[in-house]
């Protein structure tokens, strides 16, 4: 039925606006303490522009992690942008809030998991090009799960049996 209320894509939304005011608070004000985000996303998804050398290593999917070395945090509506350390070298990355998985911040026990919506209409720009800065930026999978993630919150947790 096409005129049938969709919650849960209307609860994704409105937890995308989460992640959306998180990464606006940290581009305005950094983060506090030992606050930091870990954010996976699919590397495939259209729109993620991604160094090659990254993209060749995380085939799927990947972790980025914004705690001390990160800059320019670019928050638009369907996507944002941000410089990150790889190698000694300061690179862009442009994530399409629908290419995200997951959003966490363990330092307060607070994390989120996406079923990843259709990709957005709208054209990414490409990414700008940067030099300069280590790869404590990414970790793979398994770097994440092995660490103290909190409680995670899931969509499956509100849709009706």
């Amino acid at each position: 039925m096409d005129d049938e209320i969709n919650y849960s894509k209307m609860v994704e939304m409105a937890l995308l606006e989460v992640v959306r005011n998180s990464l606006r608070h940290a581009a305005k004000h950094g983060l506090p303490g030992e606050q930091h985000f870990y954010i996976t996303f699919k590397t495939r998804f259209p729109g993620v522009f991604i160094p090659s050398h990254l993209s060749e290593r995380y085939k799927d999917e990947m972790t980025i992690v914004l705690q001390h070395q990160f800059w320019d945090v670019v928050v638009e509506p369907d996507y944002f942008s941000v410089d990150l350390s790889f190698n000694h070298k300061r690179e862009t990355l442009t994530i399409p809030f629908n290419a995200l998985t997951a959003f966490a911040d363990p330092s307060v026990q607070f994390g989120l998991q996406f079923s990843g919506l259709a990709p957005v209409s709208k054209e990414m720009p490409s990414p700008k090009t940067r030099t300069e800065a280590t790869e404590e930026g990414a970790k793979t999978m398994d770097e994440k799960q092995s660490e103290k993630q909190g409680e995670i919150i899931t969509l499956d947790a509100f849709r009706k049996k």
